[in-house]
């Protein structure tokens, strides 16, 4: 990678990843694009574009302006929000990664592409999901996540796109706010444990979904691109996961560093029908495998390193 465009580079993945990339391979070697406005410092970090995906010869633009030859490409309607919004998001999350395939198919760029659990549906096996298994999804969402995995295979066997991607768990992040997925409530949750020392939960007690810390999201998906091509049977995509649990068993957690924390429960039937479609735990010996992922954060270690980083960002606001 010499000279990358990330696409939503302000959301949840792409504002934590641009920093990661612009640390690596220089400021300048790495565009951030988004559909709005980020923060004064964002724009002061590095080249920033307004870039709406859906605007295909904008994106082909920005590409050949600057010899693009990677695009992380996470611009996406999430799953909660593309349940009130379907139309709207398969035309984001469809029509704005064909644009980004037909540019890198133009120019020869790498392109990774994040699916999620929320490419699974009913039918899956919910416990120690395999790598290649049923993907019947039940919402838009992940409809065009299954559907983008296979358009990115697609890609790679007609056109010779490097095409790449990980089907990530719910994500858990100290920087961003939560951008509409049906997991937000772990990071929510932080935020109530340092405020108000009390959370009311959209999802049930018992709720058990594959998490992962964003610094453990970050690594996964440098890994991968920086893997030989000639190591890779799968590539879109695979499983990776580094710890599961349940709201109940997450508030538990946090007593250990709040001990009057408290957590209720109202449950929000849409984004409750989403979760309790996706599987509790993905088996990710495929990834373990081929291009040897290991997650450095359990629970443990994700609770206290997010209450120890949001309590600073509290004191500072």
């Amino acid at each position: 990678m010499k000279k990358i465009l990330i696409t939503g580079a302000t959301g949840q993945i792409g504002s934590e990843l641009t920093q990661v990339l612009r640390q690596s391979y220089g400021a300048d070697n790495v565009l951030a694009a988004s559909n709005r406005e980020p923060s004064a410092d964002f724009t002061g970090a590095g080249p920033f574009y307004l870039l709406d995906v859906r605007n295909g010869d904008r994106l082909e633009h920005l590409v050949a302006e600057h010899r693009c030859d990677t695009i992380f490409h996470l611009a996406a309607l999430l799953s909660a929000v593309a349940e009130t919004r379907p139309q709207e998001a398969w035309d984001v999350n469809m029509n704005g990664l064909l644009n980004v395939l037909e540019a890198a198919r133009t120019h020869r760029c790498a392109v990774f592409f994040p699916s999620s659990i929320g490419a699974f549906g009913p039918g899956t096996p919910a416990v120690d999901t395999p790598q290649d298994t049923l993907q019947r999804p039940t919402t838009i969402y992940g409809i065009t996540k299954v559907s983008g995995e296979l358009l990115c295979d697609y890609y790679y066997r007609r056109f010779g796109v490097d095409t790449r991607g990980l089907r990530y768990p719910g994500l858990i992040s100290s920087e961003a706010l939560p951008g509409g997925g049906s997991t937000d409530y772990a990071v929510e949750i932080f935020y109530a444990a340092l405020t108000s020392r009390h959370y009311d939960c959209f999802l049930s007690a018992d709720t058990q979904l594959d998490m992962m810390y964003m610094p453990d999201a970050i690594d996964a998906a440098l890994k991968l691109m920086n893997t030989a091509p000639d190591k890779l049977r799968h590539r879109n995509a695979f499983n990776v996961t580094a710890m599961s649990f349940t709201p109940a068993e997450l508030a538990a957690e946090i007593r250990k560093h709040i001990p009057d924390f408290t957590i209720g429960y109202r449950v929000d039937p849409v984004r409750q029908a989403i979760a309790s479609s996706w599987p509790r735990h993905m088996n990710d010996s495929a990834a373990r495998t081929e291009w040897d992922w290991q997650p450095r954060f359990d629970a443990a270690a994700m609770v206290k390193d997010m209450l120890d980083k949001i309590a600073v960002k509290l004191q500072k606001s």
